[in-house]
């Protein structure tokens, strides 16, 4: 939770704003749609695009959430702290967060650094993701909404 605090004094770090249904829905639809630009670059076999099409929808789909509760954040590696505290708290997946810290990493290793390391990617699982994202955003309502903010602030 130091991660979280130390995010929070950031200038583009974590930040409770008014949550946004419309923001939320747009960053799950950006989701979606980079899956379907994954499926058409899948046959390239380009390491560097599948990394960066592949972290950016599970990017997009975390985001989504956050925007849904109010908090805006520009760091990645807060985005994923938060990750970790939404896990802990039932809104997603067990492994969500290792699973953007990992592919965090890929990403920047094939994108930057030309690394051209394999990318694991099955789109079942990719789809399975999309869907618990869904489902936790169905779930969310205005009480669990304001208490999981009123949990960030105080963290």
């Amino acid at each position: 939770m130091r991660k979280i605090s130390w995010c929070k004094c950031q200038d583009r770090g974590i930040r409770i704003i008014e949550s946004n249904d419309n923001l939320s829905r747009e960053y799950f639809s950006n989701a979606e749609e980079s899956m379907k630009v994954l499926r058409s670059i899948w046959n390239t076999q380009s390491m560097m695009w599948l990394a960066t099409t592949k972290y950016y929808i599970e990017y997009f789909a975390v985001y989504s959430i956050l925007m849904k509760i109010g908090v805006k954040c520009e760091i990645h590696d807060c985005t994923i702290s938060l990750s970790d505290f939404l896990e802990r708290e039932g809104i997603l997946e067990k492994g969500t967060a290792a699973l953007l810290e990992n592919d965090k990493g890929l990403r920047i290793d094939n994108q930057y650094y030309l690394k051209n390391r394999p990318v694991d990617v099955d789109m079942g699982k990719m789809s399975g993701f999309l869907l618990s994202i869904r489902q936790s955003l169905e779930k969310l309502n205005p009480n669990r909404i304001k208490e999981l903010r009123k949990k960030i602030e105080s963290l």
